[in-house]
């Protein structure tokens, strides 16, 4: 390669862990200095959003990009760079599908400000004042962002060439991303740079035939490590998730909670993990399969939402509640 490729990160409405794996991948940042000038990094380098403005078209390589799209910047951000950039990664789950971030889409966006600014124990604003987009002082206008009703994916607001997801991306997967870009060796547009298979490939616990009759929460159990969570009434996303961590969780005695997003033969994660859960019930019998026996159990799950979309709720087919 004669000449080095041009990228960009950027960091939406994210908690700033994916910054933090760029790092993390040690001695191959060297290759990536190698092979590329980083043009714009706002949390890294000084550069300031006028310089990116200035760029011509599709001037960047790649751009990085995590985090949601939760503001008026977020959204403005995301359709400058894909002007200035020919590749664009959603990097990390809260690009891919919303993320944590993504389970505020239970509540509007007045629900929201009501919660951080006013209703809060420890909050004392008995005028209830909230951020304004602009407020004039003696010395000009200032601004700030307007937070949009719903957190939507970078996907929904841009195209997006390909995917890397995870909180955040592995190591192994961000390495792999640089390895195909500096050999020029990327899969076809909209791939998602990640194994096609489900964290219960890499989990090496036992499995049994699954007949679930009660569910637990992982803190009112000493988990067995060396036995399947979901044998022992844990939930454990893994089935629905899509693998390349290395069941990391999994081998720290923790379930997986579905970060890697929805596995390839899937639409929605939570639905798949609902489906599955719905078939390896101990309900099996005209006593207990029945609609009582069916609420009762999946009563016992605390949160929902929580459980089955604490990632991909965005990106879901459910997206948000419904508004009346």
């Amino acid at each position: 390669m004669t000449e080095k490729l041009k990228i960009a990160l950027y960091w939406a409405a994210s908690c700033g862990g994916c910054e933090i794996a760029v790092l993390d991948i040690n001695e191959k940042i060297l290759e990536l200095v190698n092979i590329a000038d980083i043009l714009f990094w706002p949390v890294a380098i000084d550069t300031k959003y006028h310089d990116l403005e200035r760029l011509e078209n599709e001037s960047i390589d790649v751009c990085l990009f995590n985090g949601g799209i939760r503001n008026s910047e977020n959204e403005h951000i995301a359709k400058l760079l894909r002007k200035k950039s020919k590749l664009l990664i959603a990097f990390g789950t809260c690009a891919c599908s919303g993320s944590i971030p993504g389970l505020a889409n239970l509540s509007t966006r007045e629900e929201i400000l009501e919660t951080a600014y006013v209703s809060t124990i420890s909050t004392e604003n008995k005028p209830r004042i909230y951020p304004k987009t602009r407020t004039l002082v003696p010395e000009g206008e200032l601004t700030l962002p307007s937070l949009n009703d719903t957190l939507k994916t970078l996907d929904q607001i841009v195209r997006v060439d390909y995917f890397l997801p995870g909180c955040p991306p592995p190591v192994s997967l961000i390495a792999g991303a640089i390895d195909a870009l500096a050999k020029g060796n990327l899969p076809p547009r909209g791939s998602v740079l990640a194994p096609l298979t489900a964290v219960c490939h890499e989990c090496t616990r036992e499995k049994n035939d699954k007949s679930i009759t009660k569910f637990l929460r992982p803190y009112e159990i000493t988990a067995d490590p060396t036995k399947c969570f979901l044998d022992q009434g844990i939930i454990c996303m893994g089935i629905a998730t899509r693998s390349g961590c290395g069941a990391q969780c999994l081998k720290a005695n923790w379930p997986c909670t579905g970060c890697g997003g929805v596995t390839p033969d899937a639409l929605d994660q939570g639905m798949k993990m609902v489906s599955a859960i719905a078939s390896m019930t101990g309900l099996k019998d005209e006593e207990t399969l029945t609609e009582e026996g069916i609420g009762d159990l999946f009563g016992q799950i605390k949160d929902l939402a929580g459980t089955f979309y604490m990632y991909s709720l965005a990106g879901s087919q459910l997206r948000r509640r419904i508004k009346k």
